[in-house]
C-alpha cells in the first residue's frame, strides 16, 4: 500500500496534476506521509522524485503547505543523521532540502534552526552529514525581516546570533566537532561571532582524540580565511606546547617512579606535530595574510616559543617570501636568549628577580630529538602513521639544516689582525653568547646527521665545501663538526667518502691550519678505506713538489700522520698509540694480511719521500723535526730508519775534527738571497729531535729487554750502530760547547743586532746557539744520572746561555722587541728539573743538586722556562717539543708543575730569604706566584672538567701543619682550601707595613684569588666567607698602591654581584671618594667618611672609573629588566581587569628596579658633587648620567603605557625616584657642568699648592681638548630634557603632577657669573675711549676674553 501511494504522489507529479497532488498529499495523515519517505530512502529507490513531488504538492504560500514542508524538513533531518540510509541517498535529500529551504515562511526556519541547536546539544550529530543544511537555514533566517523572539520581536539577523550564541555556550560532543567546524565555514558571521566560535572550537582541543586534532587543524584554517587568523595560530601553538609539556611531565614521573605513565603516546604525538605543521605551512602558501599574522605572533612572543612553535617556524622558513625574515628572527632570538642568560648567570639580583626559563637553545635541540624518534618509529614495522606527518617533519628537518649553518656562519670565529684568530683547544668551552650560537649550530647539524639520514649528504658536502672555500676566515668550528660526524658515525661516512675524496684534491691550495684540522678529523676513515687512504697519498705526493710553501707544509703533515696511525707489525703500542688511536671509536677490523705486510712497505715508501724535504725550506723541516718523535713513540719500527734520517742530518752540521770550535758549522745553516739572510736549517729542533728520538729509544730498548746486560752492542749493529755515533757526537758538542767563548761564534757584545744583513745573521746564530745549548741541558741533565759533576757540567752550559741570553736582551732592549725566543726545553723535562730542583729530598742525590740549586740564575730560568710553557699552552692549547700536542700527557705535566711551583711558594716566601740574595730569590718566587695564576687560569680555560684534579695535585705541596682538605671533597671545598693558602698569603703582605709591601706579589694574589673563586659555588658558605673577607681587607687596608686596589675592588665587585646587589657598595664607595677628593664648591667642607680603607687620595680616581664600569652594569641590567616588562605589557592588555587591579599595587620586578635606580642616583648624586680631576674621570661621569637619564626616560615611558587608557594610581615609589632625580641630582648635574667647562678641574685645596706650574698649564690644555673634541655635556642635557619632556606626558596620563619636582636651570642656556659681570663693564667704561680710537681692535678683544673664560 504505501509503494502504492508513492507512486501515485510520483505520477501525479509527472503528469503535472498539481491540484490533485495538493488534495492526494491532503488527504495523507503525517505518519503515512512520513512513512512512504522512510520507505523510500531507506530502499533508495526515487527518493529524489518522491521529495520533489512533495515540495511540488506543497506550496509554500498556503498554510498547509508550509506545515507540509517543514514536517519533511524535520523527518528527513534526523533520517539522514540515523546511519541507516546510503551516503548518496543522504546527499540527494540534504541536497534537494537546500534547494527549497528559502522557500520557508520565517517561523519555520525558526523551528527548524532550533531542530538543529537541541541536535547538536544533545549530541544526535553524529554523522553531520544533515548539518550541510544548518548554513543554508541559518542564513535564510537572517534574510527574514521580523520573527516572534519572547513576548516581542527580533530581526532574522538578531535571531540569528541569539542561535549562535546559543549554540556556541552549550556543551558540544566531541564528535561533533569537526562537522560543526565545517559547517560554520558556510556561515555568515560577524567579526565578534567568529571570536566567540573559534574560541569554542580551540577549547575543544583537549576533548577530542589525539588522531582528531589534524582535521580539526585543517577546518580551523580554513575557517581563518574569514578572520581571527592569529587566534586560530595561536590557539594550535598553545594546544601543542600544552601536550608537549605533559608529555614530558609523565615521561618524567615515569622515570623517578620506575612506571611507565603515558597517556598522551609521544609517538602519536610526533605524527599528529607533523601533520598539523603540514597543514598550517599548506595554508600559509595560500594566504598570504596568514603568513603575516604568523610572523607577527611569532615575532610578538619571543618568550613563549615552544619545540612546536620552532617546528613550524622552520617548516614556513622553507616558503621563499618568510624564509630571510624567520631565519633572521630565530637567530636573534638566539642570540638574546643566550645574551639574556648569559647577564642572569653573572647577577644574583636577576637571578632572584626572575626565575630560569627554558632556553630557547634546548627547545631547538629537543625540535631535532622529536624528528629523530619520528624516524624511529617510521622503522618499526608494527607502527603504522599518516604519511602526511613525515612530509611535514621533512619540512621541519631541512630548516634545521639550514639554521645550523646561518649560525656557524654567522657566530664562527672571526679572522683577527693580519689573518690570525685567538685559537680554542678540543676542551675549551663557549662562554660568549656568539660563541654559544655557533656550538649550538654544530648541535643541531651534528644531531641532524645522526638522526635523519636524507640529509647527511647535504650536511657533508656543505661542511666540506666551507672547509675548500672559506680560506679567508678560521673553520675551526667546521673542522670540529666535521670530527665529531666521522667518530659519531665512521661507516655511514663511508658511505660519501666520494666526497671526502674530491676534497682532498684541494689540499695544497688550502692554508695548513686546515689541512691539520681536516686530515686530523678524517683519519679514522683512512684506516678503514683503501681507497680513500691512496686517494690522499697520491694528493700528498704531488703536493711535496708544489710551488707553494703551505702545498709543501700540508704534504709533510699529511705524512706524518699516515706514519703516526699506519703502525707496522711488532711496533711497541705504547701508551700514547692507543690513546691516538681510541679516539676514532673506529671498530673495524682491517684485513690483517694489508696491515702487516703492506703497512712496512708503505710507511718506508713515506719515509723516503719525506727525506726530500729535508733540503727544503727551514718550515717544512722544522715540521719534519717536530713531527718524527710522534711517529717514533707510535711506530716503533721505524726507529732504525728515522735514526738513520736523523744521523746523516747531524753530520752535515757536525765539525768531525775534535779539536775545532765551534763544533757545529752555523754558515750551513744560514741562507741567503740577494740582500736578504734567512734561516736554512733549524739546527736547535735538528738536535732536539734527535735527543728527544734517541732517548726515547734507549729508554724503549731497556724497558723491552731488561735482562739483556751487556748485548746493547749486538743491538746496536744490528741497527746499523747509530746509537754509539749520536752518543759520541752528542758528548763531543757538549764538551766542545761548554770550552767555546761567545767569540768563537762571532757573538759578542760588540756583535751587532739591527735589522742590517749583518745583524740578521747574528740574530739568527744567537737563537740557534741558545737552542743548542738547551738541547743540551737537556739531554745531560737525562744522561747525567745525578752526578755531581756532570750537574757542573750542565751548569757550565748554562752559564754560556745565560751569558748569549743576557747580551740579546740588553741588544733588543734597545730596538722594538724584547721577546725572548721560545725555549726548546720539553713540557715534560720542565716538570722533571722543577720538582727535582725544588721537591727532591733523597740523601743520594742532594750534593749533586746542591750544584744546581746554588745558582739563582739557573732557578728562575728554570720556572720561567715553565712560565713560557703554562702562556704558550694557555693561548694555543697545546705546547711545543714531544708530547706537546697530547693532551693528557700535558695535563700530567702541568698538574706536576702546578704541585712543585705551589711547595715553593709556600714553604720559601720571601720573607725568610737571605739579605743578599733577596731580590734574586724573590724574584722565584714571583714566579712561581706567577706560573700558579697562569696554570688556574689555564686550567679553567682548556680543562674545565678536570680542575678538581688540577687542585687534587696540589695536596702535597701544603704545609704539614696546616688544615688539610678531604680527598674527596668537592671542587668548591679544594678551591676554597687552597683560598686560605694564598690568603694567608696576602694578609702576610698586608701586616708587614708599607715600606716592606711587595705591589706585584700582592697584585698577583689578588689575581689568583679572584680566578680560584670562579670556581667556588655561589650559593656555598665558602663564598660568603671569600666575599666577607674581600671586604674585611678593603675596608682595613689603606696602602697608596694603584694596581693593588684596582686589583682588589674588582675582587670585590666580581664577587659582590653573585651575592647580592652591589648598589649599596657603589653608594659607600662614591661617599668615599667624595669625602677624599673633596666638593666642587672649594667653600664648602665635606664630611669625612671613611666605608673602606682602600679608597685615599691617591686611589680615588681610579676607583672612580671602576665604580662608574660597575654603575653601567647596573644600568645594563636595569634596561634589560625594563625592555623585559615591556614586552609583558602587550599580553597583560588582553586581560584589562587584571591590568587594572595590578594598577594600584606594584609588580615586584618593577619595585626592584625602582629601588636600584633609587640607590644608584643617591650614590651618582655623591659623585657630582665631587672634585674629580680632569679628563677620563670627568667624561665617563658625564657619560655615565646621560645613560642614567636616559634609562629613567625608558622607565616614564613603560609607565606612560601602563597608565595609558587605565585609571590606576602611579605607584608612590616612581614618584619618590622622580623627586630624587629631579630635585637632588639634576641642578648638581648642571653645577657639575659649570664646574667641568669652567676649567677648576682638580679639587682638594692645600695639594693643589704643590703642583707645578707646568703641570697645572698641561692640565688647562689637556681639559681645554678634552671640551672640545667630547659630546658628554650636550648629550647629558639633551637626556634631561627628553627625561624632562616624557614626565610632563606621564603627569597627564597619571594625574599626578610630577613636574613639581623638576627646577629649571640657566646653565642649559646661559650662565651669568655677576661678579666677573661687573668687572668686565667697569673695565668697558675704563678703556672705552681707547677702544674708539682704535677701532679695528674692537672686533678682537671680546673674542680674547671669550679665550679666557
Amino acid at each position: 500500500m504505501r509503494a502504492d501511494i508513492m507512486e501515485k504522489i510520483v505520477s501525479l507529479s509527472d503528469g503535472e496534476h498539481i491540484p490533485e497532488l495538493q488534495q492526494y498529499l491532503s488527504s495523507l495523515t503525517d505518519d503515512q506521509l512520513t512513512t512512504v519517505v522512510t520507505n523510500s530512502a531507506l530502499k533508495g529507490k526515487d527518493i529524489g522524485a518522491m521529495v520533489k513531488s512533495i515540495f511540488k504538492g506543497s506550496p509554500p504560500s498556503a498554510p498547509e503547505g508550509a506545515s507540509r514542508r517543514l514536517l519533511l524538513y524535520q523527518h528527513c533531518i534526523p533520517l539522514c543523521e540515523s546511519g541507516d540510509l546510503q551516503t548518496e541517498v543522504a546527499s540527494d535529500i540534504i541536497g534537494l532540502l537546500m534547494l527549497e529551504t528559502h522557500n520557508l515562511p520565517g517561523p519555520s526556519l525558526a523551528q527548524l534552526a532550533s531542530l538543529f541547536v537541541d541536535a547538536i546539544k544533545l549530541g544526535k550529530m553524529g554523522s553531520g552529514k544533515s548539518l550541510e543544511l544548518f548554513p543554508t537555514v541559518l542564513t535564510a533566517l537572517a534574510a527574514t525581516e521580523a520573527l516572534s523572539y519572547g513576548k516581542g520581536e527580533l530581526s532574522g539577523e538578531e535571531y540569528k546570533k541569539q542561535l549562535i550564541n546559543s549554540l556556541c555556550s552549550s556543551r558540544w560532543d566531541p564528535q561533533c566537532v569537526i562537522h560543526l567546524t565545517t559547517m560554520f565555514r558556510d556561515v555568515p558571521l560577524a567579526p565578534e561571532e567568529l571570536q566567540f566560535l573559534v574560541e569554542k572550537v580551540l577549547r575543544m582541543f583537549l576533548k577530542l582524540d589525539l588522531q582528531e586534532i589534524p582535521p580539526l587543524v585543517y577546518q580551523l584554517l580554513l575557517l581563518a580565511a574569514k578572520g581571527c587568523k592569529k587566534q586560530v595560530l595561536e590557539g594550535i601553538i598553545s594546544y601543542f606546547k600544552e601536550q608537549d609539556l605533559r608529555q614530558k611531565e609523565e615521561q618524567k614521573d615515569g622515570e623517578s617512579m620506575e612506571v611507565e605513565v603515558q597517556s598522551i603516546p609521544q609517538d602519536q604525538l610526533r605524527h599528529v606535530e607533523g601533520t598539523a605543521i603540514l597543514h598550517i605551512v599548506f595554508a600559509v602558501r595560500l594566504d598570504q595574510e596568514l603568513g603575516r599574522e604568523f610572523l607577527k605572533s611569532v615575532k610578538g612572543s619571543q618568550g613563549e616559543l615552544c619545540p612546536f612553535s620552532i617546528a613550524l617556524l622552520l617548516s614556513v622558513a622553507r616558503i621563499q617570501r618568510y624564509e630571510e625574515q624567520l631565519f633572521d628572527f630565530l637567530k636573534g632570538a638566539i642570540t638574546k636568549g643566550f645574551k639574556d642568560e648569559h647577564l642572569q648567570q653573572g647577577s644574583k639580583f636577576l637571578q632572584d628577580l626572575l626565575p630560569q626559563r627554558c632556553s630557547l637553545a634546548q627547545m631547538i635541540l629537543d625540535t631535532v630529538k622529536n624528528r629523530g624518534m619520528l624516524v624511529w618509529y617510521l622503522r618499526t614495522p608494527s607502527l603504522t602513521f599518516d604519511p602526511c606527518s613525515v612530509f611535514g617533519w621533512d619540512h621541519v628537518t631541512q630548516g634545521l639544516v639550514q639554521l645550523g649553518f646561518i649560525l656557524m656562519d654567522a657566530f664562527g670565529p672571526k679572522a683577527g689582525p693580519f689573518g690570525k684568530t685567538a685559537t680554542e683547544g678540543v676542551n675549551a668551552t663557549a662562554k660568549t653568547p656568539t660563541q654559544q650560537a655557533c656550538r649550538l649550530g654544530g648541535h643541531i647539524l651534528l644531531e641532524g646527521f645522526k638522526m635523519h639520514e636524507p640529509i647527511r649528504g647535504e650536511i657533508l658536502e656543505q661542511v666540506l665545501n666551507r672547509l675548500v672555500t672559506k680560506t679567508a676566515s678560521p673553520v675551526t668550528h667546521f673542522i670540529d663538526l666535521l670530527s665529531d660526524i666521522v667518530v659519531s658515525a665512521p661507516m655511514i661516512l663511508l658511505e660519501s667518502s666520494s666526497k671526502v675524496t674530491e676534497t682532498f684534491d684541494h689540499l695544497s691550495y688550502l692554508p695548513l691550519a686546515t689541512v691539520q684540522g681536516l686530515l686530523k678529523a678524517v683519519q679514522p676513515l683512512l684506516k678503514v678505506s683503501m681507497s680513500m687512504k691512496d686517494a690522499l697519498i697520491l694528493v700528498l705526493r704531488k703536493a711535496m713538489f708544489s710551488s707553494q710553501l703551505d702545498g709543501r707544509k700540508s704534504a709533510v703533515t699529511g705524512f706524518l700522520l699516515l706514519l703516526k696511525n699506519f703502525r707496522v707489525l711488532g711496533s711497541m703500542a705504547s701508551s700514547q698509540a692507543s690513546q691516538a688511536i681510541s679516539s676514532s671509536q673506529v671498530q673495524v677490523d682491517v684485513h690483517s694480511r694489508y696491515n702487516s705486510a703492506a703497512n712496512e712497505a708503505f710507511c718506508l715508501e713515506i719515509l723516503s719521500s719525506l727525506r726530500r724535504c729535508l733540503g727544503q725550506q727551514a718550515d717544512v723541516r722544522l715540521m719534519l723535526y717536530e713531527g718524527f718523535h710522534d711517529v717514533l713513540r707510535r711506530n716503533s719500527q721505524l726507529a732504525s730508519s728515522i735514526m738513520q734520517t736523523l744521523l746523516s742530518q747531524v753530520r752535515r752540521y757536525y765539525e768531525p775534527e775534535q779539536d775545532l770550535l765551534p763544533p757545529v758549522k752555523l754558515e750551513l745553516c744560514i741562507g741567503a738571497q740577494g740582500d736578504q739572510v734567512f734561516l736554512q736549517e733549524p739546527l736547535a729542533h735538528l738536535l732536539s729531535c734527535t735527543v728527544h728520538c734517541l732517548l726515547w729509544y734507549q729508554g724503549m730498548r731497556r724497558s723491552a729487554r731488561p735482562n739483556a746486560g751487556g748485548s746493547d752492542d749486538d743491538d746496536d749493529e744490528e741497527e746499523g750502530g747509530f746509537q754509539d755515533e749520536l752518543q759520541s757526537i752528542l758528548e763531543s758538542i757538549t764538551r766542545r760547547m761548554i770550552k767555546c767563548e761567545l767569540e768563537d761564534f762571532e757573538l759578542d757584545k760588540s756583535a751587532e743586532f739591527s735589522l742590517s744583513s749583518v745583524g740578521v745573521k747574528n740574530s739568527i746564530y744567537a737563537v740557534l746557539v741558545m737552542g743548542v745549548y738547551e738541547v743540551l741541558i737537556e739531554y745531560n741533565f737525562t744522561k747525567a744520572n745525578y752526578s755531581k759533576s756532570l750537574f757542573e757540567e750542565l751548569l757550565e752550559l748554562f752559564s754560556r746561555y745565560n751569558k748569549l741570553s743576557e747580551i740579546l736582551k740588553e741588544k733588543s732592549g734597545k730596538g722594538k722587541s724584547s721577546k725572548s725566543p721560545r725555549s726548546l726545553l720539553s713540557m715534560g723535562f720542565v716538570s722533571t728539573l722543577l720538582t727535582a730542583l725544588f721537591r727532591d729530598s733523597a740523601q743520594s742525590r742532594e750534593e749533586a743538586l746542591l750544584v744546581l740549586r746554588s745558582s739563582g740564575d739557573f732557578l728562575r730560568y728554570a720556572v720561567s722556562v715553565a712560565l713560557q710553557k703554562i702562556t704558550q699552552l694557555e693561548e694555543t692549547g697545546h705546547t711545543d717539543g714531544p708530547d706537546g700536542q697530547n693532551t693528557d700527557k700535558t695535563f700530567h705535566h702541568l698538574c706536576d708543575i702546578t704541585s712543585v711551583l705551589m711547595w715553593r711558594y709556600t714553604n720559601i716566601p720571601c720573607a725568610v730569604e737571605d739579605a743578599g740574595k733577596k731580590e734574586k730569590r724573590c724574584s722565584v718566587s714571583l714566579l712561581c706566584l706567577e706560573g700558579l695564576l697562569r696554570i688556574f687560569s689555564t686550567g679553567q680555560q682548556r680543562y674545565p672538567a678536570r680542575v678538581a684534579q688540577l687542585l687534587s695535585a696540589i695536596d702535597l705541596s701544603v704545609e704539614e701543619g696546616s688544615d688539610h682538605e678531604p680527598g674527596n671533597a668537592s671542587v668548591t671545598e679544594k678551591t676554597a682550601f687552597y683560598i686560605r693558602q694564598f690568603q694567608r698569603a696576602l694578609f702576610t703582605q698586608l701586616n708587614g707595613g708599607e715600606e716592606d709591601f711587595n705591589s706585584k706579589e700582592a697584585q698577583l694574589l689578588v689575581n689568583i684569588l679572584s680566578v680560584l673563586s670562579r670556581q667556588l659555588e655561589p650559593s656555598s658558605q665558602q663564598f660568603v666567607q671569600m666575599i666577607t673577607w674581600t671586604v674585611k681587607i678593603c675596608k682595613e687596608t689603606s696602602f697608596e698602591d694603584i694596581a693593588f686596589s684596582k686589583g682588589l675592588l674588582s675582587l670585590l665587585f666580581s664577587l659582590h654581584v653573585l651575592y647580592k646587589s652591589p648598589v649599596s657598595l657603589l653608594w659607600e664607595l662614591c661617599q668615599d671618594i667624595h669625602s677624599q677628593l673633596g666638593d666642587i664648591d672649594q667653600d664648602l667642607e665635606v664630611e669625612k667618611q671613611s666605608h673602606f680603607a682602600i679608597v685615599n687620595m691617591k686611589t680615588a680616581s681610579p676607583t672612580t672609573l671602576l665604580v662608574l664600569s660597575q654603575v653601567g652594569k647596573v644600568l645594563d641590567e636595569v634596561d634589560w629588566l625594563i625592555t623585559k616588562k615591556k614586552g609583558q605589557l602587550v599580553p597583560d592588555r588582553l586581560s584589562s581587569g587584571d591590568a587594572t587591579q595590578a594598577a594600584g599595587q606594584q609588580d615586584p620586578v618593577e619595585k626592584a628596579l625602582t629601588l636600584q635606580l633609587g640607590t644608584l642616583l643617591t650614590a651618582l648624586n655623591e659623585l657630582v658633587q665631587t672634585a674629580l680631576p680632569s679628563g677620563v674621570c670627568t667624561n665617563t661621569l658625564l657619560g655615565e648620567l646621560s645613560r642614567t637619564y636616559t634609562i629613567l626616560t625608558t622607565l616614564v615611558k613603560y609607565y606612560i603605557q601602563l597608565c595609558s587608557g587605565q585609571q590606576g594610581l602611579l605607584p608612590a615609589r616612581v614618584e619618590k625616584l622622580v623627586k630624587l632625580s629631579g630635585s637632588h641630582l639634576t641642578p648638581q648635574c648642571y653645577s657639575f657642568i659649570t664646574y667641568v667647562q669652567s676649567g677648576e678641574l682638580a679639587g682638594g685645596g692645600a695639594d693643589d699648592k704643590k703642583k707645578k706650574k707646568k703641570e697645572g698649564e698641561a692640565t688647562a690644555t689637556a681639559s681645554a681638548k678634552l671640551l672640545r673634541e667630547t659630546k658628554a655635556i650636550p648629550n647629558l642635557i639633551y637626556s634631561i630634557e627628553q627625561y624632562e619632556k616624557y614626565l610632563i606626558t606621564l603627569s597627564k596620563k597619571s594625574k599626578v603632577n610630577l613636574m613639581q619636582y623638576m627646577k629649571l636651570s640657566t646653565s642649559r642656556d646661559f650662565r651669568i657669573n655677576a661678579a666677573t659681570l661687573e668687572a668686565a663693564l667697569q673695565e668697558h667704561d675704563n678703556s672705552q675711549q681707547t677702544i674708539a680710537s682704535q677701532e679695528p681692535e674692537q672686533s678682537q678683544e671680546p673674542k680674547k676674553k671669550r679665550k679666557k673664560q
